[in-house]
């Protein structure tokens, strides 16, 4: 889903809405968590997930193609740690059988050998 894809839908769902509306009201959203996030700051959306920003350290890597030893600078990056609720409702699988409904292996070699 493309920002302009996430305004069409909002502005789909909440018919009071015009399509500028909707785009104003994304993007002050998407401003306002990026304007945390540069400021350090953690951004939480309960059942969704949390923004944060993730300092790496200054580091020795490597050139690929010489071999020669890079100076990599300290950073800031930002991450997404998903909700729970986010988690599960992403994970498409079935819910565990029941203790009962688990076929053994036993009974699958007595069905295979018919």
């Amino acid at each position: 889903m493309t920002r302009s894809d996430l305004v069409e839908a909002l502005a789909e769902r909440f018919a009071q809405l015009t399509q500028r509306d909707a785009e104003q009201a994304v993007k002050t959203i998407l401003d306002a968590l990026g304007d945390a996030m540069a400021r350090g700051q953690r951004v939480e959306i309960r059942g969704f997930g949390s923004f944060f920003v993730n300092h790496l350290p200054a580091r020795t890597g490597r050139n690929p193609r010489s071999g020669a030893a890079v100076a990599i600078p300290a950073r800031r990056v930002p991450r997404f740690k998903p909700g729970k609720a986010l988690r599960e409702a992403v994970d498409l699988r079935p819910a565990p059988a029941q203790h009962g409904d688990v076929p053994t292996q036993s009974s699958k070699k007595s069905s295979s050998s018919h």
